[in-house]
C-alpha cells in the first residue's frame, strides 16, 4: 500500500539521549516507508524551521528524546509552522519533562508519588532528605544524571555541589523507594498490562536501559489483579491530568513490604528502539511495531 503523506521523522537533537533518538528515528522510519509512507528523515538541528520549509513535510513523527524534542520546544515550532505531528502537544510535553512540576500535579490529582523536594545546587550544605535517597535532575530522561545516595551517606553527593555535573541548577531529591520497577503505557486512550523491569545491576539507568542484557523484561509482570488494576488506573490518570496525547509511559516503584507504589513520572516520548518497553508491550496487545508506528503517526494532528 501506498501513501500520499509525506512524513519527516525528526530524530537526533541536542539533547544527551540524542543517540537513542537516532536509534528510535530509524526504525520508526523503515517502518513508515515498509508501510508505504513517503519519508525524509532529519536529524534535528537548531535551524530546525529551515530543515522543515526545505523538506515541506506534510507531517513530522517526532522521534526525539529529552531536552528540546520532549519538552514543548519542538512542539511549539511545529504549532507555529502549523504542521501536524506526533505525541503530545506544548503543554503536556513541557509539564511532564519537569519531573517536580509533574509531581505536583500528580500529587494534587490524588495520585501516589514518592516524597521529594526541590535542591538548588550549591547551596545545599546538608543531606536535603534523610539517605537513603535519589537525586535528579529536573528535566532530563533515560536516567540521564540520576544517583542514589546510599542509606549511612555521610557527604552530600558531588552532584548537589557547586562544581556540579553538567545539567540545570535545580536538582530534585526524592526518597528512595526499595522494590520493584514497573511501567505501563497508553495507547489508544487504553492502559496496556504491566510490565516489569528486572536490571542486571540493580538499579535501571541509562546503561540498563539501552544496553543488551542490561535488564530482564516480564510481561505481564507477576503481580496481584488489585495492584494491576490500580497501575493502569493511574497511569490512565496521569495521561490525563497532564493533557497528553498519543501514547505515553508511567513508570513506578512498587515497595511490597509497605506496600508502597509510586508514580515517578510519565514520558511523552518513549523510546523506538529495539530494546524500548512500549513496542514490546503494545506487540502483547496484537499490535506489530509497523502497526504501533503506523497509529502513531496517523494520531498526528495540529494544535495538540
Amino acid at each position: 500500500m501506498t501513501h500520499d503523506k509525506h512524513v519527516a521523522v525528526l530524530a537526533g537533537g541536542w539533547s544527551p539521549e540524542r543517540e537513542i533518538s537516532l536509534i528510535s528515528g530509524q526504525k520508526c522510519a523503515d517502518a513508515l516507508r515498509r508501510c508505504g509512507y513517503q519519508v525524509t528523515e532529519i536529524d534535528v538541528d537548531r535551524d530546525l524551521a529551515m530543515q522543515l520549509q526545505a523538506v515541506a513535510p506534510d507531517v513530522c513523527f517526532n522521534a526525539l528524546h529529552g531536552v528540546g524534542g520532549e519538552d514543548g520546544e519542538v512542539q511549539g515550532l511545529l504549532e507555529v509552522l502549523q504542521i501536524p505531528y506526533t505525541h503530545s502537544g506544548v503543554r503536556a510535553s513541557a509539564l511532564a519533562m519537569d519531573k517536580h512540576l509533574s509531581k505536583k500535579i500528580f500529587a494534587d490529582a490524588g495520585l501516589p508519588v514518592a516524597d521529594s523536594v526541590l535542591v538548588m545546587r550549591g547551596a545545599c550544605t546538608d543531606h536535603p532528605l534523610t539517605p537513603p535517597y535519589v537525586v535528579k535532575p529536573v528535566n532530563q530522561g533515560s536516567s540521564v544524571g540520576v544517583e542514589i545516595v546510599p542509606a549511612g551517606a555521610n557527604e552530600i553527593p558531588d552532584t548537589l555541589s557547586e562544581g556540579g555535573w553538567g545539567f540545570d541548577g535545580a536538582a530534585m531529591a526524592e526518597i528512595y523507594i526499595a522494590g520493584r520497577e514497573l511501567t505501563c503505557a497508553v495507547l489508544d486512550e487504553t492502559p496496556t498490562d504491566i510490565l516489569e523491569i528486572v536490571p542486571s545491576n540493580g538499579f535501571y539507568d541509562y546503561r540498563a536501559k539501552y544496553d543488551e542484557g542490561g535488564s530482564v523484561h516480564i510481561l505481564p509482570a507477576d503481580i496481584p489483579a488489585a495492584l494491576r488494576d490500580e497501575i493502569q488506573q493511574v497511569t490512565l490518570a496521569a495521561h490525563h491530568v497532564l493533557g497528553c496525547r498519543g501514547v505515553t509511559r508511567a513508570d513506578f516503584r512498587f515497595d511490597p513490604a509497605g506496600p508502597t507504589l509510586a508514580l515517578l513520572e510519565i514520558n511523552t516520548q518513549p523510546g523506538m528502539t529495539p530494546l524500548s518497553l512500549v513496542p514490546e508491550m503494545a506487540e502483547a496487545r496484537g499490535m506489530s511495531y509497523d502497526n504501533l508506528v503506523t497509529w502513531i503517526l496517523e494520531d498526528a494532528s495540529c494544535p495538540r
